[in-house]
């Protein structure tokens, strides 16, 4: 097919397509003529996983080019190559000022144990780390009482979750496809997993709040 073609059934507009080739993340259509090249099933696929990483995963496109060099490499183990996605899309930071290096230390060693208790896996460096570490502080500084022993509710539940999650990732098919599964999955579903927690949370707010008088209510 063509560029034209290309861009009408991929539903990516022509300039970005054009502008993806000029940056390397699409590779060039086979030369036909003198300004004119043909593109294939290959070229498809990459455009709709550009569009998963970017539209979906909300990547930068710095990041979406070094997601794609690592599925390029064909040298590069599939957890690695799953481990530059999932950094790739965060989770970023919890807004606030920087905590002191005391708490965020503490905190920082809370995290450790956690996931040393869970028997976790874990790359010393994931950004999950530092997250966890910044929203220990920010409770710790509203007066919640956090500790690891709390976490672990937590941490046992959606560890059987992530469990289920990494077996329906698909072997099969190529590293670029395999990607694309765990950036919609992981995004998708933890839109999903946010969603249920509030209707959960709404249901039983009703069932404990909705029939008791208001606290500033005047007395019968």
């Amino acid at each position: 097919m063509r560029i034209s073609e290309l861009s009408a059934v991929s539903r990516v507009s022509l300039p970005t397509v054009k502008f993806y080739l000029r940056e390397g993340l699409l590779a060039p259509g086979d030369a036909r003529a003198v300004n004119q090249a043909e593109y294939g099933d290959d070229h498809l696929r990459r455009l709709r996983l550009i569009r998963a990483l970017t539209d979906v995963g909300g990547l930068r496109l710095r990041d979406v080019g070094a997601v794609l060099a690592a599925i390029d490499d064909e040298e590069l183990p599939l957890h690695d190559l799953l481990g530059v996605a999932q950094y790739a899309l965060g989770p970023g930071e919890v807004n606030g000022s920087h905590p002191p290096s005391d708490e965020r230390s503490e905190a920082t060693g809370d995290v450790d144990g956690l996931v040393s208790r869970m028997g976790w896996d874990v790359n010393g460096a994931a950004p999950a780390r530092r997250s966890l570490a910044t929203a220990i502080v920010t409770l710790r500084e509203l007066g919640w009482d956090v500790s690891v022993d709390g976490l672990l509710r937590y941490a046992r539940a959606v560890d059987q979750l992530a469990a289920e999650e990494v077996a329906s990732v698909p072997e099969q098919g190529s590293r670029g496809q395999i990607v694309e599964h765990m950036v919609v999955g992981t995004v998708v579903f933890e839109a999903i997993l946010g969603a249920l927690r509030r209707l959960a949370q709404e249901h039983h707010s009703a069932r404990r709040f909705a029939h008791r008088p208001s606290a500033s209510a005047p007395n019968a």
